[in-house]
Parts: structure tokens; sequence; C-alpha cells
């Protein structure tokens, strides 16, 4: 309280300064200064909600399920066991000693993890990489296991949309994926896998967390996030696809999940684009009126992307979750709107940020692309953008996904407005191409919602925990929260 009380008198002072010093000042900034300087003492007067609670509250009055639900999903492809782990620890145990940071496509040596993983740390930034060295990588995998604060979870994608899924209690989820014995038992009871996905081993994943404010070396993170890397081979050749697909006959879902097409970077140039055309004409034999969502991952491979975007798979999808790492590599790949920027500065504009998503819907110069439908989450605000006419309840599913970024981060089942924190522009140009309008975001209204060109833009700024429990799989609770109250209209 003595604070508050503090800055409202410098603040008064600083006004009465200016306004001495420079009396030739536009009344406009007077008349803003004076009004935050009314704010300030109205707020030290009366004991309302912060912020972040009224946002919440306001999110809950919002969320309300679509008339019409997905009856059954059908999801895959990859999946695993993720063996969580404090990063520095890990690297410490290793005998690794921090360097110069830089970024390696795929990882072949214990010294080119760290250096990654300190190139990604420094910049806050999730990334996931494929290790090549099968040998070094179970040394690895040994040493993470036998740290004292590791924990085992249920890793890929797929996987993790099917555990989201699944916890709504009128929707039957199948899930086609490497499962073996340690996932198997980590997974919902209610999540069906076809026996042919079953397996005798498990695929690892390991997951080096940090948290924001975390130094190594000279390294400090901006913000809590995490490096992930594997020798995940099963997942890398996609080899449960075929499974999941040749299951939808008997299946019959309404909705069809896919991930784990990043997972191909593991093979060689040429398996890779031969597997890439394989799933790619077996996917289009999926019947059109199963939706198909696609949720993206880092990528470092432009070939690989580039094929996604054009022939093989974009043109078959109705609808693409994606984070600002993979938004860029994407526009950047297929030289799309801001290609030259090289890399996000803080908190990623949201005028770029909706120009790419427009070209993305556009159809990225695509013949006869059925995409339409984005959902767009980075740590600080969702952008959902969808083509009118397809997709309705998107005010509810971008809130909805929103809220549980704030809740899961925090491991709490719904939002404590002590531990969040906002980091989202509050008013924003809606484009960085043309003459554009601005938004706000209010108390009241803490869903934005604007239109161009036949796409309509819903936009909410995300409740950040503090102190993050857990940062792994976030993005695919989002997108799948973002689906489940997603209404579509072409059914």
């Amino acid at each position: 309280m003595w604070a508050r009380t503090i800055c409202v008198g410098l603040l008064a002072f600083t006004v009465g300064l200016i306004h001495h010093l420079q009396p030739d000042i536009p009344e406009a900034a007077l008349e803003y200064l004076s009004s935050s300087l009314q704010s300030l003492s109205s707020r030290q007067t009366t004991a309302g909600p912060s912020l972040e609670e009224a946002l919440a509250t306001a999110w809950d009055q919002l969320i309300t399920a679509p008339s019409r639900h997905w009856g059954k999903v059908a999801v895959g492809v990859n999946a695993c066991v993720d063996v969580v782990v404090s990063g520095v620890s890990l690297l410490q145990a290793l005998g690794l000693k921090p360097q110069s940071g830089g970024d390696h496509v795929v990882l072949s040596s214990q010294e080119e993890l760290a250096a990654t993983f300190l190139h990604y740390m420094q910049r806050g930034a999730a990334a996931e990489r494929f290790y090549s060295d099968a040998e070094s990588f179970q040394h690895i995998s040994r040493t993470a296991a036998q740290n004292p604060g590791a924990k085992h979870f249920v890793g890929g994608n797929a996987a993790l949309m099917a555990q989201r899924l699944a916890s709504h209690p009128d929707i039957e989820v199948l899930l086609c994926g490497p499962v073996g014995p340690k996932l198997h038992e980590l997974l919902d009871d209610r999540i069906l896998v076809p026996p042919a996905s079953l397996q005798e081993q498990d695929e690892y994943h390991l997951i080096l967390e940090y948290k924001a404010g975390e130094q190594w070396g000279s390294g400090h993170a901006p913000a809590a996030s995490r490096f992930i890397f594997s020798h995940d081979l099963s997942n890398g050749a996609m080899t449960s696809l075929e499974v999941l697909l040749s299951s939808l006959e008997d299946f019959q879902p309404q909705l069809l999940v896919l991930s784990g097409l990043h997972m191909m970077e593991g093979l060689s140039q040429e398996k890779r684009a031969s597997r890439l055309n394989e799933a790619a004409v077996a996917l289009s034999d999926v019947p059109t009126d199963i939706l198909i969502h696609l949720e993206l991952a880092s990528m470092t491979d432009g070939d690989l992307m580039r094929g996604i975007i054009y022939q093989q798979v974009f043109p078959l999808i109705s609808s693409l979750g994606l984070n600002e790492q993979e938004l860029l590599f994407l526009t950047q790949s297929a030289n799309g709107p801001h290609s030259s920027l090289s890399a996000w500065s803080g908190v990623p504009d949201v005028g770029i940020v909706s120009d790419i998503l427009f070209w993305i819907l556009q159809g990225t110069g695509s013949e006869g692309s059925r995409l339409t439908r984005v959902h767009f989450h980075t740590l600080a605000y969702h952008i959902i953008a969808t083509i009118d006419g397809f997709w309705g309840n998107q005010v509810a599913a971008v809130a909805a996904g929103a809220r549980v970024a704030g809740a899961q981060a925090c491991a709490s089942p719904t939002i404590d407005p002590s531990r969040v924190m906002l980091k989202s522009p509050l008013e924003f140009s809606t484009s960085q191409m043309e003459t554009s309008s601005t938004a706000r975001i209010t108390a009241k209204e803490p869903v934005a919602v604007w239109s161009k060109g036949g796409v309509t833009f819903h936009f909410t700024p995300v409740l950040v925990c503090k102190d993050p429990t857990r940062t792994v799989g976030l993005g695919d609770a989002i997108s799948a929260e973002g689906l489940l109250f997603s209404e579509s209209k072409a059914q």
C-alpha cells in the first residue's frame, strides 16, 4: 500500500513538473498522465480485482461448449515417454562445461548438445533436435534417469493431445503410435490403443528444462522453456501412420489429429522425401467428411517444410496448430510475409503474426487447399484465425486455450491470479503490411476480434505462470483444448 502511495505521489509531482517546464506540451499528453494518476488513485481506494483475476473471470463467462462436439477423435502418430530433467543439472552430470552457444541441426556429440542447448536457453526458446549417435544417446539417457529430479511423463505431440482430448468424458479417443509398456501405463485408461500400435520397448525423449533467470556459464534464460532431443527411429519413420489410417474405417472419427512430421528430420534426405510422399498419398485417401488437424513442432529442414506446405500435406488438412518458432520458420521456408525476419525480438509482434496467418489461410500459393483454421500460440498470447463460414465458437476456443496454458504451466486445476502475470500487449496494430486497425483488450472484453479479406481473427492474452512447474506439452494441451471448444460448420 505504501509503495502505491509513493508511486501516486511521484506521478503527481512529475505531471506538475512537466507542465511547469514545458507549458506547451500537448494537452492530450497531460490528459493521459492525469488519467493515469486518477486510475492509480482510484485503485488505492478501491479494493477491486487485479487485471489477471478479472481476465480469468471474464474467460470463464466466455468459454461455452459448442452446440456439437466431436464424438470420436483419432490421434497419431508420435508417442513416447518423456524423461524431464533440469538441463543444466544433466549437462553438469555429463561433465560438460558451457562454451559459446551454437545451433546444430542434428546433434552428433555431447559437445554439440551443450552448444545447442545454450543457444536456445539464451533466447528462452523451445527447440527439438535428433541425436544421431545411438550409443552416446543411451549413455545420456542413463545419466538422466539417475538424476534425483528426473520424472517420467506421457510424451509426443500425439499422445499428449490424446491425453487432453480424453479428459472430455463424452469423446472417444483412439491413439495410434509406438506405445511401449511404460507409456501404456501412463496413458489415460479411456484412450483406445489398437494392438498393432503396441511394442515391446518404449521410445524415450529427453526434456531439458530451465527456469526464467537460470544461468549456465555466461548464458542467461530470459524465460522458462525446454530443449528436447531423442534418438527415436519409430517416430522418425512414422511407422504408425498406416495403422492410424487403416483404423479409420472401423473407428469412424469426425476428427483426425496428426502430428510427428518433424520427426522425419532424423531420416536421410532420400528416405525423408520418400516417406513424406507415402504419407501424403495415404492421407489423400482419408474421407473428406473427416477433418484433419495438423500439429507442427520445431523443425530445421526447409525442404521438409516446403514439402509439407505445398504439394503434400497442407492441401489435405482443415486445421493447423503452431507456435512462434514454427510460424517464422514456415514463412522463411516458403518466402512468405516477413520472411526476412531472422528471429523474434521479445513478444512476437501481433501485426506480423496476423500477416503470416492471413497468408497461410490464403493458400500459401498451393492449389486446392482445404485449410480453414490456424491456432497460433506463443507465451504471451494466442490467435485463432479462420476463414469465414467454416468454424464456430472460436471466442470460447481461443479463451479456453489461453486458460489451460496459465493453469497447466502452474500445475493448477484453475488460474491462480497471484501466480500469473500479463506479458501481452493490450493494444496493438492488426497488420504491419498495410493500413490496419488498432485492437484493444480490456478486463471486460478479453478477446479482440477483427476481420480481413474473409478471414476472422480472435486474439486473447495469456496469463503467464511466474514460476512454471512444467513447460513440456503446453502447446499440445493448448491446441487440443482449442479443438475441444471448436465447432465445425462443415459437418
